[in-house]
């Protein structure tokens, strides 16, 4: 999770995750939209299908990022905006 709040005005934090294949992609997008619907909370948008090796969740001030490994690496959000504060980094 990278902090942008000091880099960007549209979104506070990213989330940068990785599903190793469309299946998980899908699996995870789920997971993240039903815990977060249970609390309230809807997507104010959602771009990429699990198919394409990316998908956005945008939550307004958190927005994540769910990549397949090739097209994280491809992206590489983390270098992208190196200007950010890492939060939390799980691997």
């Amino acid at each position: 999770m990278l902090d942008i709040r000091n880099v960007a005005s549209f979104a506070d934090y990213f989330v940068i995750a990785s599903a190793q294949s469309g299946r998980q992609m899908e699996a995870a997008v789920n997971a993240v939209e039903e815990s977060l619907s249970a609390e309230g909370a809807t997507p104010m948008g959602r771009e990429g299908e699990p198919a394409s090796g990316w998908v956005l969740l945008d939550y307004g001030d958190v927005i994540l990022h769910l990549f397949a490994p090739e097209e994280r690496a491809y992206y590489d959000l983390e270098s992208l905006w190196h200007a950010a504060i890492p939060v939390v980094r799980l691997q």
